[in-house]
């Protein structure tokens, strides 16, 4: 069994690292740029100390996110484009530069075509505005803003007309933007019209080490160091502390009820088949198993939170505020008030599933040759049934609980939603809303880990349940 279990933990290994990638690729394919998300809005500004300003956060707040660094140990590419290209502070700049590698094929020359757009852009935002000037500045502004994420030639081509026109109708704009404008127009028909394809077919590969996003992401994440949230500039860690308590407490206790009530329920109905008493409990099982659960949520919440109708349970939450100056006893019955309609909605379809699997798994049994042996020796149904059958038929319940430990972290998604119970399910919602990705991706992680701890537990429940089952090698 030791060498079984050592096996499977050292094949998590390569499971985890392939789970990783996806989801960090996930995350580098995400849409948006996060660092822009986190800024403030700095758009509207006109001078230049403004504009370096805003540079500068961008910056500094990319460095703390390792958006600095290689996305990943190595790259493969064409010659065309750089092994620096990472090193381009803006997402919408790279994906443009990047484009214009693979079209035209010198990184060179796109280099000095980006290079003059920045230098005619500081030219632009030197300029002080007057009244003379300012429409023309503010339009000027925005189409070059606009070039930095242009790839299509007629729409760059169509830019540079506009910003011309505009530049010579204003004799003082010409004469402190002209030469900037000059050489950014010069720089892009040197890069388009003198284009290197042969670079486009020839693949390199650009090796960065172990610096790179990747390797940090992961061996921080194997410390419990999870980064940031985008969406309040938190740490990760600290928001999940504080919501992962609801979530594996009403999981514990909705775990704990299943079972309690599924699995007599299930030896009933099965040694029970075809009675009455069977067919009242299955009716009323399937219809649980059959009625979605946010269905029934909004149920209770219209009718039994309402004051219209039977104001019997609070509306939402955990009750923070009513526990406040509350002896602990008193803080207990608040909890619990406020926890037993989400706990309802969290447990039945559960006890309704597993319920039938204990009773299918009971039947099949029951059905044995040992069964009917042990019966002919004058055994006691108690004794047949829950020293004998009950054991065999516990292989179908441990398999499906395999699937709890997950649930002990990502929680029921729809209830935490509807009840606002500050738990895992709702802070992933609120990620996936706000494009919180780090948030999102870190429970996915973490939901992928306990999985496959989920799976390792129900291998060793099965030998321990069934002797017959031995992982030893003989």
């Amino acid at each position: 069994m030791f060498q079984y279990i050592l096996k499977r933990v050292l094949i998590f290994i390569p499971t985890l690292f392939i789970i990783s990638l996806v989801i960090y690729a996930l995350s580098v394919f995400a849409p948006g740029d996060p660092v822009k998300n986190m800024m403030a809005a700095t758009s509207g500004s006109e001078s230049l100390s403004d504009m370096k300003a805003g540079e500068e956060e961008y910056l500094k707040m990319r460095k703390k996110l390792n958006l600095d660094l290689p996305v990943f140990y190595f790259t493969l590419a064409s010659k065309a484009e750089s092994d620096t290209l990472y090193r381009i502070p803006k997402k919408g700049h790279r994906e443009t530069l990047a484009r214009f590698c693979a079209t035209y094929g010198d990184w060179g020359k796109t280099e000095k075509y980006y290079n003059s757009l920045k230098d005619f852009k500081t030219a632009v935002y030197s300029v002080e505005p007057d009244s003379t000037n300012r429409r023309s500045l503010i339009k000027i502004k925005e189409s070059v803003g606009d070039l930095f994420n242009r790839y299509e030639d007629g729409k760059i081509t169509k830019a540079f007309e506009k910003i011309g026109e505009r530049v010579e109708r204003n004799a003082a704009l010409d004469s402190l933007v002209s030469g900037k404008f000059q050489t950014m127009s010069a720089a892009y028909s040197s890069m388009r019209d003198e284009p290197n394809n042969m670079n486009r077919y020839i693949p390199t590969i650009h090796w960065y080490g172990t610096n790179n996003r990747y390797h940090k992401w992961i061996t921080k994440f194997l410390v419990f160091d999870f980064g940031i949230s985008y969406q309040d500039k938190q740490p990760i860690a600290s928001k999940i502390g504080q919501n992962i308590f609801w979530t594996m407490l009403i999981s514990f206790f909705s775990i704990l009820l299943t079972y309690i009530f599924a699995v007599p329920l299930g030896v009933y109905s099965a040694v029970k088949k075809g009675t009455l008493g069977d067919s009242i409990i299955s009716t009323i099982l399937f219809i649980l198993y059959s009625l979605p659960n946010f269905w029934i949520a909004t149920l209770l919440i219209f009718f039994l939170c309402n004051p219209e109708y039977l104001q019997l349970f609070p509306t939402f939450g955990v009750g923070g505020e009513a526990v406040e100056g509350k002896n602990w006893f008193q803080a207990l019955g608040i909890r619990i008030h406020h926890l037993i309609l989400p706990l309802f909605c969290w447990t039945y379809g559960s006890l309704a599933f597993l319920s039938r699997q204990m009773r299918g798994g009971m039947l099949g049994v029951l059905r044995q040759d040992y069964i009917r042996t042990a019966r002919a020796k004058g055994l006691s149904d108690r004794k047949v049934i829950w020293k004998h059958a009950f054991r065999n038929s516990l292989l179908p319940v441990i398999t499906l609980f395999g699937n709890v430990f997950p649930l002990m972290i990502s929680g029921s998604v729809v209830i935490e939603v509807i009840f606002s119970i500050p738990g895992m399910g709702k802070m992933l919602i609120d990620g996936m809303t706000f494009q919180d990705f780090p948030v999102v991706f870190t429970i996915v992680m973490m939901v992928a880990v306990l999985t496959m701890i989920g799976y390792l537990v129900v291998d060793i429940l099965y030998a321990m349940v069934d002797p017959r089952i031995s992982y030893n090698k003989k």
